[in-house]
């Protein structure tokens, strides 16, 4: 009898050590402690209650900073309701008499969450607005899909006699070619060139291929310092999926907009404190103009003042130097873009369940990896961010170039299969 005790504890106790072995393996990594389900509900509920209690304020000068942060916290959660939409509508409504800022965090909401409801007031606010170009440039794109060619033409004879007086003005410079080219279709060059071994020789690059319309996620492959793009242990290409739309899916010129096309430099990597990003390595981008041209373009012998075109063009293969989206990054840079890096992320993707792009969670603008967080442990559970990084620092490190490159509208996150064709 005894024997059976003593049998029937050591069994226990040997079940009990290899669990808290399992749990052991399982706890590594990076932690995020905000991850766990209860801060999770905390964080949600918390932000309703405080969306619901400002809305329930009237919208006057004394209120209006606080509205900004609720709207701002609805787009982040993508929170709605009946009262919501009409407190929307109230906002849309009284939005000629607001400030430009409240405009701004407005029409980064309507433009992600509410496309085409609010065009007949937006566009009020276009053609009264010349004194903020942002505002401008945000009003154009929300207003573009539902107008007529000659409202087009409008548009662009306002654009351009801004432009007259401002002439080096780039936000202005890129909505004035977006409107023109809004219904123009464009045929992207063959991007084979920029698969081939000998492109960019030396430098370790990140080819992230997206969508035109970013709510469906895209494909990040690594090539190392030889030419030779990563494979994984079973011979495949290496790729992770990376979604570039932001919150507001604005333009990538306008700020908090998307991911704009183009080259940005890989400059190491870090970690963030970002409640939003959290502590799994990420990948640090410059654009042009955000630091040293001598920097971007690995060339002591140029003038850091300088920013000549010229040298970017000089980066791209000979089929892109004339393709006009490729130099996005370029002029977002030149209207003021920055920090713009390639991360993980510790959003609730809850928040986004019912989105195209779920489980991955949109940013203020940067490239964004898939992470799942276990929320009983507060550690990561699945990395896309880490296998990146890891892949990066396999094929030499985060020392070379990350180039950004849209390829049609298909309706589906972009697949190896997209691609497969360019890496033989």
């Amino acid at each position: 009898m005894y024997s059976k005790i003593l049998n029937k504890i050591i069994f226990l106790a040997a079940i009990i050590l290899l669990s808290a072995n399992i749990a052991n393996a399982q706890n590594t990594g990076p932690y995020f402690k905000d991850a766990l389900k209860e801060k999770r509900s905390l964080f949600y509920n918390s932000i309703v209650k405080n969306i619901n209690k400002t809305f329930a304020l009237p919208l006057n000068d004394n209120t209006e900073d606080a509205w900004i942060n609720a709207i701002n916290n609805i787009n982040l959660v993508k929170f709605q309701s009946t009262f919501i939409n009409g407190k929307i509508d109230e906002a849309v409504k009284n939005i000629s008499a607001r400030s430009v800022l409240f405009k701004k965090a407005l029409l980064e909401l309507i433009n992600a969450e509410y496309p085409n409801k609010y065009t007949a007031q937006i566009k009020i606010i276009f053609k009264n607005t010349t004194d903020d170009v942002k505002l401008v440039a945000m009003a154009a794109n929300y207003i573009l899909p539902a107008t007529t060619s000659t409202e087009k033409k409008l548009m662009l004879q306002q654009t351009t006699a801004l432009l007259v007086k401002d002439a080096e003005n780039t936000i202005l410079y890129e909505v004035s070619e977006q409107i023109k080219n809004y219904d123009k279709k464009n045929i992207i060059p063959s991007l084979k060139t920029f698969f081939n071994n000998n492109y960019l020789p030396g430098q370790v690059l990140v080819i992230s291929i997206q969508r035109k319309n970013r709510n469906y996620p895209g494909l990040a492959l690594v090539r190392n310092s030889d030419g030779n793009f990563i494979k994984d242990t079973d011979g495949n290409f290496f790729s992770v999926g990376q979604l570039a739309r932001s919150s507001s899916n604005m333009p990538g010129y306008i700020t908090n907009g998307n991911t704009p096309q183009g080259i940005f430099r890989m400059d190491g990597f870090d970690t963030s404190k970002s409640f939003f990003i959290g502590p799994s390595t990420n990948v640090q981008l410059t654009m042009p103009f955000e630091f040293k041209a001598t920097h971007f373009y690995k060339d002591n012998s140029l003038v850091d003042t300088v920013w000549n075109i010229r040298n970017y063009k000089n980066l791209l293969p000979d089929n892109f130097k004339n393709y006009k989206p490729i130099y996005g990054s370029f002029y977002a840079g030149k209207a003021g873009r920055t920090e713009i890096i390639a991360h993980g992320t510790t959003l609730d993707t809850a928040f986004y369940s019912s989105k195209i792009y779920a489980p991955y969670t949109p940013t203020a603008g940067c490239l964004c990896t898939k992470e799942i967080w276990n929320n009983k442990t507060g550690f990561l559970k699945a990395s896309d961010q880490l296998l990146l990084t890891q892949a990066i620092k396999n094929a030499g490190g985060a020392n070379g170039y990350l180039i950004v490159i849209e390829i049609d509208d298909k309706k589906s996150p972009v697949t190896i299969a997209d691609i497969i064709s360019f890496l033989k």
